[in-house]
């Protein structure tokens, strides 16, 4: 079974919200600093969506080394979506579908819900669980905090 409640908050926030010293990792893994590179698998439909989010999410330190196969996949996930979209809008969400017998010969045709839908939904669930992991929706980016990085503080200066 997986763990129950809200996911917990990251080390820095609870540093910076003054949690009791018992409830902070003080040995959690923080990834090197680092060139964010996409993976060559991407399709280039889904680098076209890694190069308009990459690199704003890399300068707020949400994109890091460690993350890129998880932030592929939101891109890939968001290209697979578009795709989907496009051939239902297309086609129509109720299309015409065959009908054939128990030997494989055309009988006819229906009325049915377009196969696209069923990839749409997919793809659109996966936006959304990835995508809340980089904060990439309203309610998402609302529970994630961070420090004024203009001010001239590090996040180091921040959190010793």
């Amino acid at each position: 079974m997986g763990q129950r409640g809200p996911a917990g908050k990251p080390t820095a926030l609870r540093v910076l919200h003054g949690d009791r010293k018992d409830r902070i990792n003080t040995d959690e893994p923080q990834p090197d600093v680092g060139e964010v590179l996409p993976p060559d698998w991407l399709s280039d439909a889904a680098l076209e969506v890694w190069e308009q989010f990459a690199g704003d999410l890399e300068a707020k330190r949400v994109l890091t080394p460690w993350d890129t196969e998880a932030f592929a996949n939101w891109c890939d996930a968001v290209a697979r979506r578009r795709d989907a979209a496009e051939h239902v809008e297309e086609e129509g969400a109720v299309v015409e579908l065959p009908v054939f017998n128990k030997n494989g010969d055309l009988v006819g045709h229906r009325r049915g819900k377009n196969p696209w839908l069923m990839a749409l939904d997919a793809a659109d669930a996966q936006v959304q669980r990835y995508g809340a992991r980089f904060g990439l929706t309203p309610s998402d980016r609302a529970q994630l905090k961070i420090p004024n990085q203009g001010d001239g503080k590090s996040a180091e200066r921040l959190l010793s």
